[in-house]
């Protein structure tokens, strides 16, 4: 027999089915309430409200599990690659290697945009910010592909084309702030190495070979950021969605949802957080001092969903420390950096507030060591989000029950007043 929630209104019982998840989470289903009671639920920030059910990622914040399709992200980071990850989203299987090689010569194939379309980034001032070249040029897809403008979740194409004009445009967008010509995506590249080629190649006076290690590194960040539950950006998404409005539509807007300094954009606030502390003399004692005295803010520490550690976070570590040693830099910030995580990993302060390092604070870190501008950063954030948005949107337009996303409100301004009788005075 199925649980059920009561709820007791004026006098009234009114009875509400459980709904419980694959790992046991629970929730009461209130989609008939208002019918039955007149009441609605006020949630802001939706801390407490589940808007779907969906089958592409788990997450328990207080074990610090991440789950793509039921797979360990641990695992996928180490051994998988971008591409197949996307695949795993999107399709909800991982592929096999003849399924892996037709989704990949398709990415490739639709990694050139059309020619008209590059004149675009002409209009654009070079001062322009990247997200703002993005998200308008993600729009500006479904005006060269009219085919799309009717959803079809079914059609591959669709879904290849985004997946791989996404990190052409965002190359494109770098070249034009760095005042350089753009580099044309290379055909015996794979996804994340055409990336660096297309951001890079100009460093190079010969031929540019991705170094393996970036590469690494960058199917590393990208895949920690496919996915992440039903976050803004997601949510976005999946509203925008809801209308039935087109694919890139829904990517344009969950672009500039990531741009907010809360969402994606927190990996930039790291690195500008890092710059001002050198900038005062690399004092982190003195920084943490005022943190603990609520004068300055933390960023890259702790995490809304997580409560004990974030499992990308952990990862990312690993990575960042590999990079710094291949490479051999040395740089202010990362041992301003090392040496913030040293006191908020030791210090009873920050531990009895759970504010240890997250995924924004060691992801900063390497776009940097990699050579990417921090205006860049939120750029990279939504190429590597691009495949979870995809799996959402394929995933709600499939979804049976479908309806338009239309939240409630709680009014409190005025009460009625007489237009009439004001204009009579």
């Amino acid at each position: 027999m199925s649980q059920k929630a009561t709820l007791q209104y004026s006098g009234k019982s009114y009875e509400m089915p459980i709904v419980e998840g694959s790992y046991g989470e629970q929730a009461f289903d209130i989609r008939s309430l208002r019918k039955d009671t007149g009441l609605i639920t006020l949630d802001s920030g939706y801390m407490n409200t589940g808007a779907t059910k969906s089958e592409i990622t788990f997450i328990n914040g207080e074990e610090g599990i991440l789950l793509y399709r039921g797979y360990p992200i641990e695992q996928l980071a180490e051994e998988s690659t971008f591409v197949e990850t996307s695949y795993l989203l999107i399709y909800g299987e991982l592929p096999t290697p003849t399924q892996l090689e037709e989704f990949s010569d398709l990415l490739t194939h639709h990694s050139m945009l059309h020619e008209d379309m590059r004149h675009f980034f002409d209009g654009f001032p070079s001062h322009a910010h990247p997200m703002a070249i993005l998200s308008s040029m993600a729009s500006a897809l479904s005006a060269y592909y009219p085919d799309s403008l009717a959803p079809d979740t079914h059609d591959e194409h669709h879904i290849a084309r985004v997946l791989s004009k996404i990190r052409t445009i965002a190359a494109f967008s770098y070249q034009k702030q760095q005042g350089r010509p753009v580099a044309y995506p290379r055909n015996e590249l794979k996804y994340c190495a055409n990336l660096l080629h297309m951001m890079f190649s100009h460093k190079a006076d010969r031929g540019y070979e991705p170094d393996p290690v970036l590469v690494k590194a960058l199917n590393v960040l990208l895949i920690l950021h496919a996915d992440h539950e039903q976050n803004c950006s997601t949510s976005t998404v999946r509203l925008v969605g809801s209308s039935r409005a087109n694919l890139y539509a829904a990517i344009s807007a969950g672009i500039s949802a990531l741009w907010g300094p809360l969402h994606g954009g927190a990996n930039q606030a790291v690195i500008e957080m890092l710059q001002e502390i050198r900038a005062e003399g690399g004092d982190t004692t003195a920084f943490m001092r005022q943190v603990k005295n609520r004068e300055r803010r933390l960023m890259g520490f702790g995490h809304r969903v997580y409560k004990n550690f974030d499992p990308r976070a952990t990862i990312l570590k690993t990575y960042a420390d590999r990079l710094l040693s291949h490479l051999e830099l040395e740089d202010e910030l990362f041992d301003i950096a090392r040496r913030l995580e040293e006191v908020a990993l030791s210090d009873e302060f920050f531990i009895e507030r759970q504010l240890y390092p997250n995924v924004d604070f060691y992801s900063g870190i390497i776009y940097r060591a990699m050579g990417i501008p921090t205006e860049m950063f939120t750029v990279m954030f939504a190429i590597g989000r691009i495949p979870g948005w995809i799996a959402h949107w394929k995933e709600m337009m499939e979804d049976p029950e479908l309806r338009i996303g239309r939240p409630r409100q709680i009014y409190m301004g005025a009460k009625s007043r007489d237009y009439l009788l004001l204009n009579a005075r």
